[in-house]
């Protein structure tokens, strides 16, 4: 018999995508690959995240933070998409709220980007291809600080 404490048995933990209040956080995606957008919001979604909205470029990613601000709490951004790239809509909406949590997603090769990402104000990176862990892993970590 597995003992119970308010509704939670005892080898159950809280999804780590929660604060403290119990709410979710709540994830802005933006990538222009279908499938890499799909898999993130399945990863933050396993989690007890919120994906509250995705992107297929910069330009869309940026006009859906302002439309959803102050109701973000982390955007993941690709770095290379058409339109506008990652790199200037991380400027834009850093611009927009210098206190803006972005994650930025990069293929291999791309460390020189990166750097310039995290110079202008990223507050981490994720390399493709995905690893489940490597995504929460810095999600929580910047999340929680």
């Amino acid at each position: 018999m597995i003992a119970k404490t308010e509704g939670l048995t005892l080898n159950e933990k809280q999804p780590e995508g929660r604060k403290e209040d119990g709410t979710p956080f709540r994830v802005l995606v933006v990538d222009d690959s279908m499938f890499i957008a799909k898999q993130l919001g399945q990863i933050f979604t396993s989690e007890g995240f919120e994906v509250a909205g995705t992107a297929a470029d910069g330009a869309q990613g940026l006009e859906r933070y302002k439309e959803m601000y102050p109701n973000i709490d982390l955007v993941t951004m690709d770095i290379t998409m058409p339109i506008m790239d990652g790199v200037s809509a991380l400027e834009k909406i850093l611009e927009f709220d210098k206190n803006a949590v972005v994650i930025m997603v990069s293929a291999l090769g791309k460390e020189d980007v990166v750097k310039k990402s995290l110079l202008m104000g990223a507050k981490s990176y994720i390399v493709k291809p995905l690893d489940r862990k490597k995504v929460l892993e810095r999600a929580l970590s910047v999340l929680k600080r």
